[in-house]
């Protein structure tokens, strides 16, 4: 059944990528370009080759050299987010283009009749037909030889086909079989084409700079570094004594071929800055291997709390080898809970691995990390993703720290993180168990953010108690 699934979400990607390719093709090269020239060859040849390299940069198995991983992220993970920009920049095009045609054609009917005014009473000649030849500019007809962009009129107002002589082209004159000389196109004809170019190339030239400005904005966004958000969560079973506790929540690091140990270095000193009481990292800190990417995680090693470091895995970390990265981690200090718990002043912590692992031997177990316990006392639960907040409930947790959801990190992504999960970002309480979920300190594939800044959470702990 989950090999069923699979396939369809498969072709369903795939339609969905290789149609909005077709879409950007047709708006931004087939409308824009003259049949023949260099453009159009280019934009073509572009709008194959990258849906290519951004399907094999998605679908890079873990074995794969660093290197050549690397060199396919970068374009193949970059152009995802400019193609969805581009896409929605286009789709708010087809309302601007008839508007803007509107206006264009008012504006030269406004012209001509001015200049009829002006002419009136004078002695005019017997109106000619002007044969301009149709072009690939916007402002001027092209010369004799080039061809129209497609859809465009030809000489004798019929879609130009292709095979068909482009306009301006010399027929030969006479004799057998001998194609008769086409009609020449007149002047209006001719700005309407004008006018139809300009609105393409306008609509073309104004999506591509909102995407390309969108994600350099977004891509800083990442390369900056985390925000660090405070907030305050009171617990009913915490003593007045214990209150003040600080965790600094941290989620989604996504170490890569594209955010490596710099990006990590970040994190941990943003987060020793803020001179937390214990830092949770609550799932998906890699993409790829130890092998590979083991030296960019070291800077955990850094990480500095009065009660220590903890981390439970994420749905990631099950793509490859979740025991390895467990081992790795606990060797730079850092204290992994596989279904498991340990006290705190006032609270217990316990953490659950991912829910993905269901149906392994790493499937999470709520009753190992959370039964037995003191239930007079608070407890708060590291889990990855949001949706294991009914278990928490089931088994009486106070708090719930996750994250997985990125906050949505490209916008309109927030909607679709919303479908399926129960918070997207915040705190939100469920019965007696408050879920806080951190949008991440990282970023998943393309390294941008729209909508959806990064952060590292400081929840500290209040008391509810007189």
């Amino acid at each position: 059944m989950n090999i069923v699934i699979g396939a369809a979400f498969l072709l369903v990607a795939l339609g969905l990528l290789g149609g909005s390719h077709y879409y950007v093709w047709r708006r931004t090269v087939r409308d824009t370009t003259a049949r023949g020239g260099w453009p159009r060859r280019v934009g073509t040849v572009l709008c194959v080759v990258l849906p290519l390299v951004s399907f094999s940069a998605l679908s890079a198995r873990r074995g794969v050299p660093i290197e050549l991983e690397r060199a396919l992220s970068w374009p193949g993970y970059m152009w995802l987010p400019v193609l969805l920009y581009l896409v929605l920049g286009l789709l708010v095009g087809e309302v601007v283009r008839p508007l803007l045609l509107r206006v264009l054609r008012r504006r030269a009917q406004r012209a001509a009749g001015s200049g009829n005014a002006e002419g009136a009473g004078a002695e005019t000649a017997p109106a000619a037909r002007v044969p301009v030849p149709v072009g690939a500019s916007a402002d001027d007809p092209a010369p004799a030889g080039t061809a129209a962009p497609e859809g465009a009129p030809s000489r004798n107002g019929t879609p130009a086909r292709d095979g068909a002589a482009p306009d301006g082209a010399a027929l030969p004159d006479g004799g057998a079989g001998a194609a008769p000389q086409a009609a020449p196109q007149t002047a209006p004809q001719t700005a309407e084409v004008s006018r139809r170019l300009f609105v393409s190339r306008t609509v073309a030239v104004a999506a591509g700079a909102v995407a390309v400005a969108t994600v350099g904005h977004g891509t800083r966004t990442v390369f900056r570094g985390p925000t660090v958000k405070r907030i305050t969560v009171p617990l009913a079973k915490l003593a007045p004594r214990d209150a003040g506790f600080r965790i600094a929540v941290v989620s989604d690091i996504h170490i890569s071929p594209l955010l490596g140990r710099a990006h990590t270095q970040r994190i941990v000193d943003a987060v020793n800055g803020t001179q937390p009481d214990l830092v949770a990292i609550v799932g998906d800190l890699v993409d790829g291997s130890v092998q590979n990417l083991g030296r960019d995680a070291e800077p955990l090693a850094q990480l500095r709390a009065r009660h220590g470091s903890y981390f439970v895995t994420g749905n990631h970390e099950y793509f490859g080898d979740a025991g390895e990265w467990v081992d790795f981690v606990r060797e730079l200090g850092v204290h992994p809970l596989e279904n498991a718990r340990v006290e705190m002043p006032g609270f217990d912590l316990a953490g659950v691995n991912d829910v993905s692992a269901e149906g392994t031997a790493d499937a999470p177990d709520y009753g190992a990390a959370l039964g037995d316990r003191d239930t007079s006392r608070a407890s708060v639960l590291l889990a990855h993703q949001p949706v294991m907040i009914h278990e928490a409930v089931k088994h009486g947790v106070d708090l719930q720290l996750s994250g997985h959801t990125h906050g949505g990190q490209l916008w309109p992504g927030n909607l679709i993180a919303g479908l399926a999960n129960p918070t997207v970002a915040g705190l939100e309480r469920y019965g007696d168990t408050q879920l806080y979920v951190s949008r991440g300190a990282g970023a998943w594939g393309p390294p941008v953010r729209v909508g959806a800044p990064s952060d590292i959470t400081v929840v500290e702990l209040a008391s509810l108690r007189a």
